[in-house]
């Protein structure tokens, strides 16, 4: 597991936010680190808005971090230790990190990897969760999410395409051709289109069932994976009224953080609910 500073971008107050996110090597392995020795962010840390539950494969621009005008030539690390091994990343302001909207576009293969400068100016999806900040709820009952989502611009536009739900059953000639087909670039693609699901960004993912299923938001590159980075994946029309209904029941007590991820498939919107589970 390799913790990543994606770069830094300049706020207008003169502050500056970095952005991180994660390399997971392993295509099944979920794995869970507590904020602490094992997961810290320092100096200032050791929680810093840091993941604790890790999807596999690459989870990029995951989290951001404001820093202070002042900071110069000092550094943030983000220090994780996942099956005995200790990886660090190191933020700095340094010129070679500093990203744009296209910038993110390009490395999550945004409108199917496009560099055109329109994305420069893409705004990212508006996202707004319904209800409390912090909930409760007892092993075992669904806990209703409500999340509303719209692309502010459409940019990069949607295309015409089928629906997730209308495309042709696989068959076992046309999996082969995907599972073993080259890669046709080093970044695997994305299609535009808004999209919305949730996540465990913190807790055991394992013990909570989201109903529907969630499309995936780490980077799945294998056939018919349920993942926008998946082919022959097409991306959902939104719902009616763009309201995402979720219903998330949990199998063990403890203190979870939902995560509601709203793309447009080149830029990420992020809110979280606390969710504390008792039996």
């Amino acid at each position: 597991m390799s913790p990543a500073y994606e770069g830094w971008r300049p706020n207008e107050d003169g502050s500056f936010t970095m952005l991180f996110g994660y390399m997971n090597q392993n295509w099944q392995q979920e794995l869970d680190v507590p904020i602490g020795p094992d997961n810290n962010i320092e100096p200032g840390g050791p929680d810093q808005g840091q993941p604790t539950h890790f999807y596999p494969r690459r989870n990029p621009f995951l989290f951001m971090i404001r820093v202070p005008k002042d900071l110069g030539s000092k550094e943030l690390i983000w220090t994780l230790t996942t099956n005995g091994k200790t990886e660090h990343a190191y933020a700095s302001l340094k010129n070679d990190y500093m990203i744009d909207n296209q910038v993110i576009s390009t490395e999550v293969g945004g409108d199917g990897g496009s560099l055109r400068d329109e994305l420069r100016t893409n705004l990212p999806p508006e996202l707004k969760v319904e209800g409390d900040a912090h909930r409760s709820v007892k092993v075992g009952e669904a806990l209703t999410l409500i999340a509303f989502a719209k692309d502010p611009d459409n940019i990069p536009a949607r295309r015409d395409g089928r629906g997730a739900s209308s495309a042709a059953p696989p068959n076992a000639a046309a999996v082969a051709n995907l599972l073993y087909r080259p890669p046709s670039s080093l970044v695997p693609a994305s299609g535009p289109g808004l999209r919305l699901s949730w996540i465990v960004y913190r807790g055991k993912a394992a013990t909570v069932t989201f109903s529907p299923d969630q499309m995936k938001t780490w980077t799945d590159t294998r056939a018919y994976a349920n993942s926008p980075w998946s082919p022959p994946y097409f991306i959902p029309e939104p719902p009616p009224d763009n309201k995402w209904v979720v219903q998330a029941t949990f199998q063990e007590p403890g203190t979870y953080v939902l995560r509601a991820v709203a793309s447009d498939g080149a830029l990420f919107t992020y809110d979280n609910v606390t969710v504390s589970v008792t039996r």
